[in-house]
């Protein structure tokens, strides 16, 4: 049924818009930004702030334009003197409550509360507090919160909440001392947080960020002892460039690759290489489960947020999950084991540094059952694209004017498949590719699995493979996954394979990506648009099946013997275990 048109004007402008839409995003349509801090649409819609009131004819006082419906023969102004000195009045008393030292702030050039004292033209503010000291905690393997920073818009809150349904922050005290944090002021080595970073991403401030390792990186890189590998993740090429000003969706590959070369490291290889093992070793666990028996569903193991999820919230779960190590930590131990003999190379004096776009792999990098037979942890340093960016920042480069290089051939050769591991889906559409021609033992002709592809929470399908019908679920953000979860749990879901990813549309929108203001956030399809340059790439790859790849023919036949053998086992495969949900001791 279509909904019913509301005609309204807005600044004396006429707009219509259907029913049920808010003032906000009426007057967006008519070409009028109307200034919001708490606003998240879909996920804060709390009108809490009041930076964005309005004036409504017949109204007895001003409106939260997010939260304020439009109805027939409105009228509304949003820029009257009364608007404007209530927002100016409001904002200064937030920022009486804020710590300014934005010149030293890791979010000086990204900080949404700092943007908008300069569209309101705050000069001065009248009731600052100077001498507000900071209030750190670094507890956490993947962040650092500040609260003295923070404005209680509960962007955080509502997104670990709503979005990731893990709900292990909120407000606490009240009035002035009001602050955000665990219950019972517990750290978030404590609770059962997942590390997977949106709370960051959502935060409008410096109130949360990174625990930043790019120190650690150029120490590394001036140590004449050392022999530093770096790789980036399949979706980092394609949201790296909006950290230096380029269009959404932009893929910068060479550019990315030309940068990691001149900062130093001695050989930039590609995790989409090690993304094609991954496809190979869970493709082979799931034949083997599917024809010798084991349980099923298989569900992939790709996500740390997913795995730490299931294994404090579900871990009846984790004999279904893929032993399968993820692509990073995959990447680690081939570099430090096959590259490190084909180099002739001490793996105890070769650093690897993985660039991510998501910060439960700073918590993963640290995980002790990812610890090789030699001693040594696969990856040593976990980069999220924004470090990486910072990293090239501080270097002087011109990201937009370096020209194009090409990974290292010996762990740079990646597939269509691989490539597509960014986007919710993608890792289920890649092992489709190849299950698919093993199970009718010839080419198959069909490489998109499309069912599986978009945004949507939720996407399921059914697959006819040599007789055989494959039923096929990914799932990405835990609300959507913990739906499918009850859903396994009552039987009335059935499945043979699951990818869970436990960030919502996959890697592509994870917690290490590039920050952007909610106004961007709210109204722009960032996951939408970074996913089609990873399916547009795809398109144009020579070979788009991850057991087409040369590299990975190659170190099977010469190093690790068959796909699901006794040495990819002991290189590329862990075992998972039930955690607790809340802690005592600081451990991961």
């Amino acid at each position: 049924m279509e909904k019913k048109m509301v005609h309204l004007t807005i600044d004396r402008i006429p707009v219509t818009v259907p029913e049920g839409t808010t003032v906000l995003e009426a007057a967006r349509s008519a070409g009028i930004k109307i200034p919001t801090l708490c606003f998240l649409k879909d996920v804060n819609e709390i009108g809490a702030c009041r930076i964005c009131v309005v004036e409504v004819k017949g109204a007895r006082s001003l409106m939260a334009s997010c939260v304020y419906p439009v109805s027939e023969g409105m009228e509304v102004l949003t820029n009257t003197p009364k608007v404007r000195h209530s927002r100016q009045l409001t904002l200064e008393l937030i920022l009486s409550n804020h710590r300014m030292d934005c010149l030293t702030c890791s979010r000086n050039a990204h900080c949404e509360l700092r943007q908008l004292a300069a569209d309101l033209g705050i000069d001065a503010v009248r009731y600052a507090n100077d001498k507000l000291p900071p209030r750190l905690e670094t507890t956490a393997l993947h962040l650092v919160r500040d609260n003295s920073k923070c404005i209680l818009c509960r962007r955080c809150t509502s997104m670990c909440r709503k979005i990731q349904e893990v709900g292990v922050i909120g407000c606490n005290d009240r009035g002035f001392s009001t602050h955000v944090g665990c219950a019972f002021d517990r750290d978030l080595s404590e609770v059962d947080c997942i590390s997977c970073g949106q709370c960051i991403v959502a935060c409008p401030t410096g109130a949360l960020a990174e625990q930043d390792n790019t120190a650690q990186v150029m120490a590394a890189l001036m140590d004449p002892s050392k022999h530093v590998v770096v790789g980036p993740a399949p979706s980092v090429r394609v949201t790296l460039g909006e950290c230096f000003g380029l269009p959404v969706g932009t893929n910068v590959e060479g550019k990315m690759v030309t940068a990691l070369h001149r900062l130093g490291f001695d050989k930039v290889f590609d995790v989409d290489s090690a993304a094609d093992f991954t496809i190979m070793e869970e493709g082979t666990e799931f034949l083997h489960r599917l024809e010798k028996g084991g349980p099923l569903p298989l569900i992939t193991s790709c996500s740390p947020g997913w795995i730490r999820y299931c294994e404090q919230h579900a871990p009846e779960l984790l004999p279904n999950v893929s032993t399968c190590k993820s692509p990073q930590q995959m990447f680690g131990s081939l570099v430090k084991s096959y590259y490190a003999q084909q180099a002739g190379i001490d793996p105890k004096d070769i650093v690897v540094v993985s660039v991510m776009p998501c910060t439960a792999k700073k918590y993963e990098v640290q995980r002790p059952e990812q610890r090789m037979s030699n001693g040594c942890m696969p990856v040593d340093i976990s980069l999220t694209t924004r470090e990486l960016a910072r990293l090239i920042t501080q270097s002087g480069m011109m990201f937009d004017h370096l020209p194009d290089g090409e990974f290292d051939p010996l762990l740079g050769i990646s597939t269509g498949a691989s490539v597509i591991f960014g986007a919710t889906g993608g890792v289920m559409e890649a092992a489709l590719r190849t299950v698919s021609e093993i199970l009718t033992g010839g080419e198959v002709k069909m490489v998109e699995f499309t069912q599986v592809r978009g945004m949507k929470g939720v996407k399921e399908a059914s697959y006819e493979l040599a007789g055989r019908t494959v039923r096929v679920c990914a799932a990405s953000g835990l609300s959507n996954v913990k739906k499918v979860i009850d859903g396994l749990k009552d039987g009335s879901l059935q499945y043979d394979f699951i990818e869970f990813m436990a960030c919502p549309g996959g890697c592509i929108n994870g917690g290490g990506q590039p920050l952007h203001s909610s106004d961007i956030r709210s109204f722009t399809d960032l996951a939408g648009l970074r996913a089609k340059a990873l399916y547009d790439q795809d398109k144009e790859m020579p070979m788009r099946k991850s057991h087409e790849n040369p590299v990975v023919k190659k170190i099977y036949d010469e190093y690790l013997g068959e796909p699901g053998g006794r040495r990819a086992h002991q290189l590329l495969h862990c075992t998972y275990v039930p955690q607790k949900r809340y802690r005592t001791e600081n451990n991961i």
